[in-house]
C-alpha cells in the first residue's frame, strides 16, 4: 500500500468538553464576576462527581483531494479522569478513491483507537493512542484482501480558546509501530488543525 505523507487537516465537529472547561472559561478576560447561578469552576478544580459530567465528546472529518482521494470520519468519546489526565475512545471510516493507477480503485478503511493525554500545561497536552485499522491491500497481478494494521501513535498538541466553549488546536503526531504495511512513513510526521465547541 502506497504511504500517505502530507497535511491533513480536520474539521472537529463536536469538541473536546475537557479543553472548553478548562480553557474557554479560564482564558476569557471579560468574565462577568461570578454570582450563585454560575456552576463552573476554576481549571484547577476537581472533575465533578457525575460520571455524564466527566465526559467529552467530538471527532473530526478527513477530507483529501486529488489522485489519491479520501473523505472519512472519526467520531470520539473521551472520559476525564482528573484535572490533568483523560481517556477515551474513537472510531474511524475512509472512503478512499486511487486513481493513480490505470484501474481507478475504490475501497474503504475502517478501525479504531484509544488515547490518553497528559495535560502538561492548560493549552499544551501529550498523546499517546494506539490504533488498529483494516486495510484492503491490492495486488499486481488483480485481486485483493484485507488486513488488520497496527498503530502506536504518539505526539502533542496545542489549544487556543477563543471563548468559553469553543476553541481552535493543532496536533502532530508520529507512528511509533512502523509496521512494514503502516500508512505512514517512518517518522514522518502528521498534523491536524481544527476548531471545537462545547457541549
Amino acid at each position: 500500500m502506497n504511504k500517505v505523507s502530507g497535511v491533513i487537516f480536520s474539521l472537529l465537529i463536536s469538541g473536546y468538553i475537557l479543553a472548553a472547561a478548562e480553557e474557554g472559561v479560564a482564558e476569557t478576560t471579560n468574565t462577568k464576576p461570578k454570582t450563585e447561578s454560575q456552576d463552573w469552576k476554576p481549571s484547577d478544580s476537581k472533575p465533578k462527581s457525575s460520571l455524564r459530567d466527566n465526559l467529552f465528546y467530538g471527532g473530526y472529518i478527513n477530507l483529501s483531494f486529488g489522485d489519491y482521494a479520501v473523505i472519512g470520519i472519526e467520531p470520539m468519546v473521551g472520559y476525564k479522569v482528573n484535572s490533568k489526565f483523560s481517556t477515551g475512545v474513537k472510531v474511524r471510516y475512509n472512503y478512499i478513491r486511487d486513481s493513480r493507477y490505470a484501474t481507478t480503485r475504490n475501497t474503504s478503511s475502517y478501525g479504531g483507537s484509544i488515547f490518553g493525554r497528559y495535560k502538561a500545561t492548560p493549552k499544551f497536552y501529550l498523546q499517546l493512542e494506539p490504533a488498529t485499522y483494516n486495510y484492503e491491500f491490492f495486488y499486481i497481478g488483480g485481486g485483493s484482501e484485507r488486513e488488520w494494521v497496527p498503530y502506536v501513535f504518539a505526539g502533542a498538541g496545542y489549544i487556543q480558546p477563543l471563548g468559553e466553549s469553543s476553541w481552535v488546536y493543532a496536533e502532530i503526531m508520529f507512528d511509533l509501530m512502523m509496521d512494514n504495511k503502516s500508512a505512514y512513513d517512518d517518522w514522518t510526521p502528521f498534523f491536524s488543525i481544527g476548531v471545537g465547541t462545547g457541549l
